[in-house]
């Protein structure tokens, strides 16, 4: 069995209190979006799909005890995120142009996974800026249901996008020696 480094740890955790920070903030300015798998995907890149399922749940769980019990119910979609993530990042398909393709098949898996959640667990609203988006297509005339899956399906894009972009961005400013460095512990 392969030893697993203190170095490795602290990053799994940095990435913990990455997804922690993302949620509360997103949470308490009600934005669209999610930001609670930032720190998933940069582990997810860094350490592949188990090391970013490990991060995505014990984010989720973190969060779900202290300020947002519906993160606990979301937990299988941070697990679809670090898997997935850490597959397609390992193949290629987030580096560059192709981020676009890899988000898009990620969020296949995810948002199937968050609007089966919302939408049945929770009748559609939940503690995100999302609901907002739901409960307006709601009142609008969309049946709940389709409404969960078209706004789950656009904004866990986004949230997926932007968090791939962001940490790719990051890992980028990272000198070489030491992305490897950590990569290799």
């Amino acid at each position: 069995m392969k030893k697993v480094s203190t170095r490795k740890i602290s990053i799994i955790g940095i990435g913990i209190a990455l997804n922690i920070i993302g949620a509360f903030i997103a949470l308490n300015l009600k934005l669209p979006i999610y930001m609670d798998s930032i720190g998933t995907i940069m582990v997810s890149f860094l350490f592949g799909p188990l090391a970013g399922v490990v991060t995505g749940i014990l984010g989720s769980l973190v969060s779900g005890v202290t300020f947002d019990i519906y993160s606990i119910y979301f937990a299988p979609v941070q697990i679809t995120t670090g898997l997935f993530v850490g597959l397609l990042y390992r193949k290629g398909m987030l580096k560059g142009f192709r981020t676009i393709f890899g988000v898009f098949i990620i969020t296949l898996f995810t948002s199937t996974a968050s609007a089966i959640i919302a939408a049945f667990v929770f009748g559609g609203i939940t503690s995100s800026g999302s609901s907002i988006i739901v409960t307006v297509l709601s009142n609008l005339g969309v049946n709940k249901v389709v409404s969960v899956f078209i706004v789950q399906y656009l904004t866990d894009y986004a949230d997926k996008f932007l968090a791939c972009v962001a940490v790719s961005a990051f890992l980028a400013r990272v000198p070489y020696t030491l992305r490897q460095k950590i990569v290799n512990s």
